[in-house]
């Protein structure tokens, strides 16, 4: 939900992921997870106090009647990670391919146990009186929603994955320890 009340506007999505925690935050500063989840062309992020947090996407040919194509860079300054838990990134700016930056803003990513796995919090703010940080929040929103159906099932497929090599190893080790020595 993008929240449009007496305050400025921000952005506060949340969702819940069969996954443990580790592997959720995982996705947010793993440059492979990020391109499969995110659609993510380029990334440094590093997640540790003070480490950067930079992200590419290519620019779209869509072209928005107020902030130009989308894609771009979204960047800024990790300013606390706690792993499984959350990351907080600061002085975040979005650099359209087209335009001046929309920023500073500020990301929270949290994570918490739920009934069913783990309950994703995303939350984002900074706000200047303007149609372009309207319209920023306007598309983010719609945006955020679709990454995290994304990585719900990115997450998913990893688990699998991840379960199968388990799997394939734990037979290899059983029939490689019941051979008979020669």
């Amino acid at each position: 939900m993008v929240s449009d009340t007496m305050h400025a506007p921000s952005l506060d999505v949340s969702a819940v992921i069969a996954a443990p925690a580790g592997r959720i935050m995982k996705a947010f500063f793993d440059a492979d997870a990020l391109s499969a989840w995110w659609q993510v062309r380029h990334s440094v992020t590093t997640p540790r106090t003070l480490g950067p947090y930079a992200i590419e996407w290519a620019p779209t040919d869509f072209r928005d009647e107020i902030l130009g194509r989308l894609g771009g860079v979204f960047r800024g300054t990790v300013m606390e990670f706690r792993a499984g838990e959350k990351f907080f990134v600061a002085d975040a700016f979005w650099l359209p391919p087209d335009g001046d930056p929309i920023g500073p803003m500020a990301l929270e990513v949290t994570c918490s146990r739920h009934t069913w796995g783990t309950k994703l919090h995303v939350r984002q703010s900074g706000y200047e009186e303007g149609m372009r940080w309207k319209r920023y929040y306007e598309l983010t929103g719609a945006g955020w929603h679709r990454a995290l159906d994304s990585l719900k099932k990115f997450v998913a497929c990893d688990q699998i994955n991840s379960l199968r090599r388990s799997i394939v190893c734990s037979s290899v080790s059983r029939t490689i320890s019941q051979r008979p020595a020669r």
